[in-house]
């Protein structure tokens, strides 16, 4: 495997330790990787796509998610989500400048005529991204001043796995559709957690590396399983796993009920401070009133709570 290869799959790994729920952080990208002693970025903060010195193609291209009222630079940050949301194979990824010849945009067109893999960093939220790997770039489209990217490789010969260390990856549709529901997941989770300040909302746990954003009603229901923040919670993991369970269950005016199987139970510190207190106990709330959670979705998932 080449020098080149090497430093790609130690930053494919590092990224994969470091990622918490499907999110990285913008300081986490800058703060880079260590490679034979070497500190090594994954980005560069001020341009969105970024070559080492110390390797011979792209390492990674980024698209910033805009913030409100912010100036938006590249066309692609207003539509790579609605591409990815209609499921187009395909998605834009502007030219740094209008000089295809430009040293970024040159870089891009060697990862195209190589078929070499990139870390694709997609911005869920400000200061907030989403891995994708590994994407490739399709199509050169210079009189268009982009390129496209696909998520999957569009030369699967034996010859390019070997030489970049790449797994035969799936069928470039079954790809989109696997990035899409990432997507959803990752924006719900990061638009939930950031609407109650990152605490759990039975808890009030401070530390989203351990905490998820449930569904109050699935999202395969057609009517109310939106991926919006009234249909959220953000619960620790054993919190979510007994929503889930309906051992404990949230009636519309907010407040937390705990199954009799629960409060049955005598075991430890754990069931008595963690579950039976909070009985009758109000949820945290977020700060703003359109952010709460929905009544009407919290009536109906309470009724199968009562019904269990």
């Amino acid at each position: 495997m080449s020098r080149d290869a090497q430093i790609r799959m130690a930053a494919v790994e590092h990224v994969e330790r470091i990622t918490v729920g499907d999110i990285l952080t913008s300081e986490q990208l800058r703060t880079g990787f260590s490679f034979a002693g070497q500190r090594i970025p994954l980005i560069n903060p001020r341009r969105g796509i970024f070559k080492p010195k110390v390797m011979d193609y792209v390492l990674s291209v980024l698209t910033a998610y805009p913030r409100t009222g912010a100036r938006v630079w590249y066309d692609d940050q207003l539509r790579v989500h609605e591409q990815i949301e209609r499921g187009d194979e395909l998605i834009d990824y502007a030219f740094m400048s209008t000089d295809p010849a430009a040293a970024d945009n040159r870089w891009l067109r060697e990862a195209w005529e190589t078929q070499t893999p990139i870390l694709y960093f997609l911005g869920v939220a400000p200061t907030r991204y989403m891995k994708i790997w590994p994407t490739y770039v399709a199509e050169w489209r210079p009189s268009e001043l982009k390129v496209q990217l696909a998520f999957s490789a569009i030369a699967e010969t034996s010859e390019a796995k070997i030489v970049w260390g790449v797994s035969e990856p799936p069928a470039r549709r079954y790809s989109f559709q696997l990035i899409r529901q990432r997507l959803h997941q990752a924006t719900f989770r990061e638009a939930v957690l950031t609407a109650y300040g990152n605490r759990c909302a039975f808890s009030g746990l401070p530390e989203p590396r351990l905490l998820d954003a449930a569904h109050i009603i699935a999202d395969g229901h057609i009517d109310l399983g939106q991926p919006i923040v009234p249909n959220g919670l953000p619960m620790s993991k054993i919190h979510h796993a007994a929503f889930d369970a309906n051992l404990i269950g949230i009636d519309p005016d907010f407040r937390i009920h705990v199954s009799e199987a629960l409060l049955s139970i005598d075991d430890g510190p754990m069931l008595e401070h963690g579950f039976k207190d909070m009985a009758g106990q109000a949820i945290r709330l977020p700060r703003r009133p359109r952010d709460y959670p929905d009544r009407d979705r919290l009536a109906e998932r309470f009724e199968r709570f009562m019904g269990r």
